[in-house]
């Protein structure tokens, strides 16, 4: 198939797989004697897979490390859950980033008027120099 029968079926453009290519995160396509890409089962399997770990949240280091594990047969399943713990890890400590910043932005929020005066403590919070004491802004 062609690369836009490839990408409809694979649900990654185009323009990403032709990135993947550049990038040796996908081997180089096959090519037609007019010099078209041409892809098959295997590789909408790794568009798929790569897909996947996107949605995922796996950085493209990561998904090379799994693919690289993915078509090695005696690889060591502790080596992929190695890489997938590390990524819950970073994924909790991005969440627990979120909640903190959801959390001072609804506080300061709260604590603004929001009417006609100039005093805003949404603005006070940020101008702020420690970013800790986020909370303690419109405490007064």
């Amino acid at each position: 198939m062609n690369i836009g029968e490839a990408a409809h079926a694979s649900g990654i453009t185009a323009k990403m797989i032709r990135h993947y290519e550049s990038i040796a995160l996908i081997k180089p396509s096959a090519r037609s004697d007019a010099g078209y890409r041409t892809y098959n089962e295997n590789d909408l399997h790794t568009l798929r897979f790569i897909k996947r770990a996107r949605k995922l949240g796996f950085a493209l280091d990561q998904i090379r490390d799994l693919l690289s594990l993915w078509n090695d047969a005696h690889r060591a399943s502790a080596d992929v859950k190695a890489i997938a713990l590390a990524h819950v890890a970073d994924l909790n400590k991005r969440v627990a980033e979120l909640t903190e910043m959801r959390d001072t932005l609804q506080h300061l929020a709260q604590t603004c008027n929001g009417d006609a005066r100039a005093d805003c403590p949404i603005l006070q919070g940020l101008a702020q120099a420690d970013g800790n004491d986020a909370h303690d802004c419109c405490a007064h």
